[in-house]
C-alpha cells in the first residue's frame, strides 16, 4: 500500500512538472513571439544596406571631403583581406563559424564567470556573437534589458538562416563602430592610419579589431598605453588561434601606435568654401538622405594646386592691404606676468590663423625693440623698424601719427600674434587677421569647369561665400561690355569719344548726373575706345553710353549673365549695378572663348553606391568617344556637338580681348605684365573705394578676384582694384599659368590687324615707338591720312553681316 502511495504520489509530480515544463515552454514561446513580432522580416534582412557616407574627391583624384551621419565606406567582403576577419573573429567570436547564431557555450561559460565576478565586484562579461552584435544594428538600440536580449537573439538566428557566414562578416566589419567618427574597418583604416584596408599591418589591424570592446576606452591619444595592451592582446589571441606565428606577433607587438592626421592640412583648408557650395548643390538634387546615407561618389572640378595658389594669394593680398591701414590692438592682455607662460597658454587665438603665426606677450618695451615670450618659454623681439606699419586707424581708412617707439604701439602684458622674420634669430614681425575680406574664383572658360574657388579670408572664420554670395558693385569691371555693346554697332576701337566735362539728365529721383575720371578734375579730350577702356576713362564711358543709348548696355549685361536685370541709367554704364564673382567669372569667360555663354560648374560627374553614373554635367553625346579601334592608325579626336549659346560676336569678343590686353600692357593693370605670359584683364573699383575688382584671363584660364568690408565701407583713398585686387591675381596666375605654353589669345577668321598709334589710332608710321596691331572687322580699319575713324553708329548687333573685306591687299598693310 505504501509503495503504491509512493508511485502514485511520483507520477502526478512527473505530471505536474510535464505539465509545468509545456507551460514554460509555451510561455517562453509567447513571450519570444510577443517581444519580435515587430522585428525585420527574412527580406528585410537580405535587402539590409547600411548607412554609407558620400566621399568628394577634386578633378585631379584627391579626397577633400565626406559627407555623412555615419561615417562609412562599405566594402564587401571579397574586398577584406583576411588577417583583418581573422582579428575579429580572435578578439570577438572565436567560434563564429561553427555556431548558428548564438554561442550557447559561450552564454554558460558567461553566466558562470558573472556570478562570480558579481561576487567580486569586477565587471560583468558578455557572451554575444559577432552574428548578434550585428542584429543590434536593425534593434537600432544597445538596450541591455532582457527583452532587447532576446529580441537580439531572434534576429541574430533568422540571419543565420537567410543569410552566409561571409554576408554576416561583411554587415559586422562595415556597421560596427570602432571611434573617431569611424563605422566599419574600412572607415577606420582611413580615419586612423590614412590608409586603406590593404595597406595595414598586422599591428593596425590589431588595434582596429580591439576597438569594438569600447573605443573610447582604447583612445591612442588618451589611452595609449591600455590600447597597446589591447592589440598586443589580439595578436596573442591570433598566435592561439593558429592565424599567425609566435614570431610576427612579437614582432608587432613592439611596433608603436601612431595615429596619422587626415582630411586636414593646407589642402583641406583651401578647399572648405568649395566643398561647402558642394554640399549645398548635391543636398539640393538629391536631398539630405541621399547626401548623408546615401555612399555618393562626387567627381568635383577642383584642381588642388590651383586651389592652394588662390588662397595663399587672396590670404596674402587681404594680410598686405590690412597692414597698409594700420594695427588695431592687442588680442587680449594680461595683468599677472609672475607665471605668464601658464597664462600665455590659456589665451584662445583666432581660428585658422597661418601655422607660422604664433601668439606671444609683451614683457617689456625699450627704444629699440619689443621683447616678447613665446608658448615654449623662448624669448625674443619685435623691432622698431618690424613696427613702423602699425600706426593707429582712424576715420575712413585714414591713419594716426608714426611710429617713433614700440611703446606707440605696443604696452607690457599685449598678446598679439608674431612671425619670424626670415635669415634672423631673435627677431619677430607683429601679425594681425584683417578685417577685410574678399574672394577668388578661376574656370576653364571653355567648359566652365570651375578649377579654384575661395570665398573669403578664412571658412573657420565666415562661412559667407564672396564668390556665390556677394552682392556688390562692380564698377570699372563691367566697362568691357559697354565698349563690347559699341563694337557691335559699328564701332571701332579707334573710334573717337570726347572725355570732358558732362552733365546729363540723373533719371528717377536723381536730377542730374555729372561723372568723373579717377583723377578728379582731369579730362583727355577725344580718345580712342581703347584708350578708354585701358586708363578706365569714366566720362567718355558714360558719354559712349548716352550716344549709342543704354538698350544694348542693358541687353548685353543681361545676355551675358552677370544681371537678371538693369535699370537703363547712364550710371549702370559704369558699374553700379550689383553682381557677384561667380556670374563675372561666367561672364568675362565669353569674351576669351570666342563669345559663348558659360555655366560654371563645381561637379563633374555624381555616381550612386553601386557606380552607376546618375548625373554628368557634360550631357552632349560623343559617340566616338569610347570606340576602341585595333589599328596603328591615328584617328582624329571625337567631334563633340557646340550647344553653349553665342551671346557674344566672335569678332567683337576678340576685339575686347586685345583691348584689355592693353590694360594689362599699357593701362590700370600693369602689375600683371610680371606674369611673364598672355594676360588680359580690367580692373574695377566702386564709388568712395568701397569695392575692388580685378577680372582677367589668359587663354585657357579665367580668374576673378574681389575685395570689400562685408558691411561696405570705404577701403580708402587710392585703394583700387589696381592696387587691392589685381596684385592678388597676379600673384595667382604667375603660380597657375607657370607650367603654361607661351601662346597668344586665339584670333577668329574676319578679324583683321592693323598697325596703328596706339593712342590716336591713326595708321602707324614706320619707325613709330607707340604702334601697336589693332584688330578690326575687314572694311572698318583708318585709311591714309585719315585722322582716326569718325563715329558711324550703326543699327548693327552681334551676328550681323558685316561689310565685305577688300578683295587684295593695299596700303594698310593689314594682315587676316
Amino acid at each position: 500500500m505504501q509503495l503504491k502511495t509512493i508511485w502514485v504520489w511520483t507520477a502526478r509530480i512527473f505530471s505536474l512538472g510535464a505539465i509545468l515544463a509545456v507551460a514554460g515552454v509555451i510561455a517562453v514561446a509567447v513571450y519570444v513571439i510577443r517581444v519580435s513580432a515587430d522585428l525585420p522580416t527574412y527580406e528585410a534582412l537580405q535587402n539590409y544596406k547600411p548607412a554609407v557616407m558620400s566621399r568628394v574627391h577634386a578633378g585631379d583624384g584627391k579626397l577633400i571631403a565626406e559627407y555623412a551621419r555615419e561615417h562609412r565606406v562599405f566594402v564587401p567582403r571579397d574586398a577584406i583581406p583576411d588577417h583583418i576577419i581573422q582579428a575579429f573573429i580572435s578578439a570577438e567570436d572565436k567560434n563564429f563559424y561553427i555556431h548558428n547564431g548564438l554561442d550557447i557555450k559561450g552564454i554558460f561559460r558567461a553566466i558562470l564567470v558573472n556570478i562570480k565576478n558579481k561576487i567580486e565586484g569586477r565587471r560583468l562579461v558578455g557572451a554575444s556573437t559577432l552574428t548578434q552584435q550585428v542584429a543590434e544594428n536593425f534593434l537600432l538600440s544597445t538596450n541591455q534589458q532582457f527583452s532587447a536580449k532576446v529580441r537580439k537573439m531572434v534576429i541574430a538566428v533568422r540571419m543565420e538562416k537567410v543569410m552566409s557566414k561571409d554576408k554576416i562578416l561583411e554587415l559586422y566589419l562595415n556597421e560596427i563602430y570602432l571611434g573617431n567618427r569611424a563605422y566599419g574597418v574600412a572607415a577606420a583604416a582611413l580615419n586612423y592610419f590614412g590608409k586603406p584596408l590593404d595597406e595595414l599591418n598586422l599591428a593596425e589591424i590589431a588595434y582596429l579589431a580591439a576597438l569594438p570592446k569600447g573605443p573610447a576606452n582604447y583612445d591612442p591619444v588618451r589611452h595609449k598605453a591600455r590600447a597597446v595592451a589591447r592589440r598586443n592582446w589580439v595578436l596573442g589571441r591570433m598566435v592561439a588561434n593558429e592565424y599567425i606565428t609566435e614570431k610576427d606577433a612579437a614582432l608587432y607587438q613592439d611596433e608603436d601606435l601612431v595615429i596619422a592626421s587626415r582630411l586636414s592640412g593646407a589642402s583641406y583648408l583651401a578647399a572648405e568654401y568649395f566643398v561647402e557650395e558642394v554640399r549645398r548643390k548635391v543636398f539640393t538634387m538629391y536631398g539630405e538622405d541621399q547626401l548623408y546615407d546615401g555612399g555618393l561618389s562626387i567627381r568635383t572640378t577642383l584642381d588642388t594646386r590651383l586651389q592652394l595658389a588662390a588662397r595663399k594669394a587672396l590670404r596674402a593680398g587681404l594680410e598686405d592691404y590690412d597692414r597698409r591701414h594700420g594695427f588695431r590692438g592687442a588680442l587680449t592682455r594680461l595683468d599677472n606676468l609672475d607665471d605668464w607662460q601658464t597664462g600665455l597658454a590659456e589665451v584662445k587665438g583666432e581660428a585658422d590663423v597661418d601655422p607660422d603665426w604664433h601668439l606671444a606677450l609683451v614683457l617689456e618695451t625699450t627704444s629699440e625693440a619689443a621683447r616678447i615670450g613665446l608658448f615654449s618659454g623662448r624669448e625674443a623681439q619685435i623691432p622698431l623698424n618690424a613696427l613702423e606699419w602699425a600706426r593707429k586707424p582712424l576715420f575712413e581708412a585714414k591713419l594716426g601719427p608714426k611710429i617713433t617707439a614700440p611703446s606707440d604701439v605696443l604696452g607690457v602684458g599685449d598678446v598679439v600674434y608674431v612671425e619670424a622674420i626670415k635669415d634672423t634669430e631673435q627677431d619677430y614681425d607683429l601679425r594681425q587677421v584683417p578685417t577685410v575680406n574678399g574672394a577668388i574664383m578661376a574656370m576653364d572658360p571653355h567648359t566652365g569647369r570651375v578649377l579654384s574657388l575661395v570665398g573669403g579670408y578664412s571658412f573657420q572664420q565666415s562661412q559667407f561665400d564672396r564668390v556665390m554670395q556677394a552682392q556688390r558693385q562692380i564698377g570699372s569691371a563691367f566697362k568691357p561690355f559697354v565698349y563690347a555693346a559699341a563694337l557691335d554697332i559699328d564701332y571701332t576701337p579707334v573710334s573717337l569719344v570726347l572725355d570732358a566735362p558732362f552733365i546729363a539728365d540723373g533719371g528717377g529721383n536723381t536730377r542730374f548726373y555729372k561723372p568723373g575720371n579717377y583723377a578728379e578734375g582731369k579730362f583727355y579730350g577725344l580718345s580712342t575706345l581703347r584708350l578708354g577702356i585701358e586708363k578706365s576713362r569714366n566720362v567718355m564711358t558714360v558719354r559712349l553710353a548716352q550716344q549709342m543709348g543704354m538698350r544694348p548696355i542693358v541687353d548685353i549685361g543681361v545676355r551675358t549673365g552677370i544681371y537678371d536685370q538693369l535699370d537703363p541709367v547712364l550710371a549702370m554704364s559704369l558699374g553700379a549695378g550689383e553682381s557677384t564673382p561667380w556670374r563675372m567669372v561666367a561672364a568675362y569667360a565669353s569674351l576669351v572663348n570666342g563669345g559663348r555663354k558659360i555655366e560654371p560648374t563645381i561637379i563633374d560627374r555624381v555616381q550612386d553606391r553601386e557606380g552607376k553614373t546618375i548625373y554628368r554635367h557634360d550631357q552632349r553625346d560623343c559617340p566616338g568617344c569610347n570606340v576602341i579601334e585595333e589599328t596603328d592608325y591615328i584617328f582624329a579626336e571625337p567631334q563633340l556637338p557646340e550647344n553653349r549659346p553665342q551671346v557674344l560676336d566672335r569678332v567683337t569678343a576678340y576685339q575686347i580681348t586685345s583691348m584689355m590686353e592693353g590694360v594689362v600692357l599699357r593701362g590700370t593693370a600693369t602689375r600683371l605684365r610680371a606674369v611673364g605670359k598672355p594676360v588680359a584683364g580690367k580692373t574695377g573699383t566702386t564709388n568712395d573705394y568701397k569695392d575692388a575688382w580685378f577680372m582677367g584671363f589668359s587663354p585657357d584660364l579665367v580668374v576673378g578676384v574681389y575685395v570689400g568690408f562685408d558691411n561696405p565701407a570705404t577701403l580708402g583713398r587710392g585703394e583700387a582694384g589696381g592696387r587691392v585686387a589685381a596684385p592678388i591675381a597676379r600673384d595667382f596666375l604667375i603660380d597657375a599659368l607657370k607650367d603654361a605654353p607661351n601662346a597668344p589669345f586665339r584670333i577668329p577668321e574676319g578679324v583683321r590687324l592693323v598697325r596703328v598709334n596706339g593712342r590716336t589710332g591713326e595708321l602707324a608710321r614706320p619707325g613709330d615707338s607707340g604702334a601697336i596691331l589693332e584688330a578690326f572687322r575687314p572694311g572698318t580699319e583708318p585709311r591714309r591720312g585719315a585722322r582716326g575713324i569718325q563715329l558711324s553708329i550703326g543699327k548693327g548687333r552681334a551676328g550681323d553681316a558685316r561689310k565685305k573685306p577688300p578683295e587684295k591687299e593695299d596700303e594698310l598693310g593689314g594682315l587676316y
